[in-house]
């Protein structure tokens, strides 16, 4: 693992009993400390013990998850359903759009510095439920698209919008 020392990326190995060891310190972490090496903006990998495969994503889950168990969480039912629902054909529109989203906040935050960050989050409070309500309407647009679209080429035996089942009149010219 001299990859990680060179970049100093601190070496976080997962063991089978579910504890989380620090290489840098020798110490064991708990998701409370993953969660505040993030916060300090400390590189980190962390690995199986065992297999050395990277569970890097795993364990940010897993703090996310902790975190929306406690306190005011950041994820409605709502919003998660939607997020659920682009898995699969739209997932690299969503993964796409909150990388950048969430990109854009880091940016602002940093330009505008801490003295602002409660302003920031009252703004961001008052946004989530239209930007909810905006990924809502889209992800029912390209649902409805991509529907259309099927039933246009005929590709699940549908009745392409329009055809068959309302007005049949010829040259009236409706």
């Amino acid at each position: 693992m001299t990859d990680n020392s060179r970049n100093n990326t601190r070496l976080i190995k997962k063991y089978p009993n579910r504890r989380l060891y620090d290489t840098h310190t020798s110490s064991h972490l708990t998701l409370a400390d993953i969660r505040q090496l993030v916060v300090d903006k400390v590189p980190f990998q962390v690995i199986d013990a065992k297999s050395g495969e990277d569970l890097t994503r795993s364990i940010l889950l897993q703090v996310i998850l902790d975190a929306e168990s406690g306190g005011e969480p950041i994820f409605s039912s709502e919003m998660l359903l939607g997020i659920i629902q682009f898995y699969g054909p739209y997932q690299g529109v969503l993964g796409s759009y909150l990388d950048k989203s969430i990109q854009a906040v880091i940016d602002i935050q940093s330009q505008t510095g801490a003295q602002s960050s409660e302003a920031w989050t009252e703004f961001m409070h008052q946004q989530a439920p239209v930007m909810q309500d905006l990924m809502r309407q889209y992800v029912d647009q390209s649902k409805a698209l991509y529907l259309n679209t099927q039933n246009l080429f005929g590709l699940f035996g549908g009745t392409p919008p329009g055809a068959g089942g309302g007005r049949k009149k010829n040259g009236d010219g409706e």
